[in-house]
């Protein structure tokens, strides 16, 4: 969001899912798409397998779709932006970047291209791992190759670098001319259903509906006369992890915890499990009795997905109506009722009659949503921008102008992660998700036939560093960081190569975020979850 938005006007995908299909090169960074987003991995695939288009693919592991892939840049954990620094390198020493484009469509092009002469393919194949032939070769195919489609996820965002890997990932798609172009982009893909549907509701510490600042005088004085009290806050709130560090220190008491699990999702759990301690009064608002909602005060039963009506809005913008299939059991109320009613009693009455009269307001508080109403969803899905009624939608952004106006390129230097390996600790620790299992197994831990495939925790070793310390495939090992340690069962598998270790942080049993790095990114404060120093210890 912070990266996008600075650099184009907008935090959100540029294109659509089914476009991915038809895009000449895919160059997917930081995403195990495969497990983590297995339909948008079957448009990839039809992509390489129907249309022969070229597939790069940028991981530290050798993930499933590497096996589709023209070719695969194992890349040293949290070296994104050498590594797309030397793209950008190649491209601009050979002069197949777009000179048109940038001239008219963007500014800071040639601050962007000093630093970047700084990272010739041999620099980079030192500091990434990558050899320097597969840089140029997947520079040149990227750029010569068009459109070219940028895929990423979670492994480009959760680093202490985070922003500063989605700016050079923005410099790349510019400098080539590849946003506003059919099959073309910049795609983030969301970490869950509706994580897009709520950035756009404002559910950030620094912004209302549709990313309209709460420092803006003018947009606070609109939502204030909606909302019909005097004055609303002019000054962001905390993040998460901006959260549970004042809660350490005593300056937040509580906290009202809505479809979270912070107790297993949070980033160096002993200090978030002792943050949650130190707070004086805990609500949650969740259909499971979660961890985070064990160590509440109140817990207030909510409504799934499939007992309640409203809209969700997917990764590619689309909005689209959910419709009541089941009766909440026992006290379980929709979310929004529960708002409501807290609300109410709190001395500032909200009486909406159902969810459809809360979009309509939304509509007429949130211009992207300007023209969508319940009456068009029931015909399928609408892509914001949508400014008024008569409008289709927008599948692709960015394609006259940048919502900004011009697109702003950003000078960035490689900074590594805050943790590399060290005769103490001296394998990188990378985390991430399996097919199987969702977020913090929430729901999916409650079904047999989902626990039966992959209801263990593990962690995936080289085979050359398993026969190094003498231990075998199934064998439980103690791992451990400078934030803690846990004991896991080894899986030996040539998926992570020599150096790296690889586990999912679904599980309770073997909560892997007690050993991950809490180095928050300095723009949007996102930890590193994705990589730190780690020892494995034979028992």
């Amino acid at each position: 969001m912070a990266g996008l938005a600075t650099s184009l006007g907008s935090g959100a995908m540029t294109n659509s899912i089914d476009e991915i299909e038809f895009a000449k090169v895919l160059f997917v960074i930081g995403s195990n798409t495969t497990e983590c987003h297995p339909v948008v991995a079957l448009k990839i695939k039809d992509a390489v397998s129907k249309h022969g288009a070229k597939l790069i693919v940028a991981d530290p592991r050798k993930t499933e779709l590497c096996d589709f892939a023209t070719l695969h840049l194992q890349h040293k954990p949290g070296t994104d932006v050498a590594l797309i620094n030397g793209l950008l390198n190649v491209i601009l020493s050979e002069n197949l970047h777009n000179k048109p484009y940038i001239d008219e469509r963007t500014e800071g092009f040639e601050e962007m291209a000093k630093v970047v002469a700084n990272y010739p393919p041999e620099r980079v194949e030192k500091i990434t791992g990558v050899p320097k032939e597969k840089i140029v070769e997947a520079a040149r195919t990227y750029a010569t190759l068009k459109p070219a489609s940028i895929i990423y996820c979670m492994g480009i965002t959760q680093h202490r670098t985070g922003t500063d890997n989605v700016f050079s990932l923005a410099n790349l798609a510019m400098v080539t001319g590849n946003i506003g172009v059919e099959s073309g982009g910049l795609n983030p893909l969301r970490g869950q259903n509706n994580v897009q549907g709520a950035c756009d509701m404002g559910a950030l510490p620094n912004v209302l509906t549709a990313y309209q600042r709460v420092d803006d005088p003018a947009l606070r004085e609109k939502f204030a006369r909606a909302w019909q009290v005097n004055s609303l806050p002019d000054r962001p709130g905390l993040t998460i992890s901006e959260m549970l560090n004042a809660a350490t220190k005593g300056s937040l008491k509580s906290l009202f915890i809505m479809g979270e699990n912070p107790a297993l999702s949070e980033a160096n759990l002993n200090h978030a499990r002792e943050a949650l301690k130190k707070l004086e009064f805990i609500v949650v608002q969740d259909i499971f009795l979660t961890e985070t909602a064990q160590m509440a005060d109140v817990v207030l039963p909510a409504a799934c997905f499939a007992e309640k009506e409203g809209t969700f809005t997917n990764t590619e913008r689309r909005v689209q109506l959910v419709r009541k299939a089941l009766e909440p059991p026992g006290e379980a109320l929709p979310d929004w009722q529960i708002i409501a009613k807290l609300s109410t009693l709190l001395g500032y009455p909200m009486r909406y009659k159902n969810a459809e009269q809360i979009f309509k307001e939304i509509v007429k508080l949130t211009p992207s949503y300007a023209g969508i109403t319940y009456k068009r969803l029931e015909n399928g899905g609408i892509q914001w921008p949508c400014p008024d009624k008569n409008h289709p939608g927008t599948k692709i952004l960015h394609k006259e102008r940048f919502a900004r106006g011009k697109g702003r390129f950003h000078p960035i230097e490689y900074l590594g992660p805050a943790e590399t390996p060290d005769s103490e600790y001296p394998f990188y620790l990378m985390t991430g998700r399996v097919l199987w299992q969702f977020h913090t197994s929430t729901m999916s831990g409650q079904v047999d036939g989902l626990n039966q495939i992959a209801g263990e925790p593990f962690v995936q070793v080289n085979p050359q560093d398993a026969a190094d310390l003498g231990i075998s495939d199934g064998e439980t090992v103690r791992v451990s960081t400078r934030r803690g340690e846990l004991l896991i069962k080894v899986k030996i598998t040539p998926m992570v190569d020599k150096g790296s270790i690889f586990a999912p942080f679904h599980y309770s049993k073997a909560p892997v975020n007690l050993l991950t790095s809490d180095a928050l990114d300095s723009i949007a404060k996102i930890p590193g979850l994705k990589v730190c120093a780690a020892s494995i210890t034979k028992l």
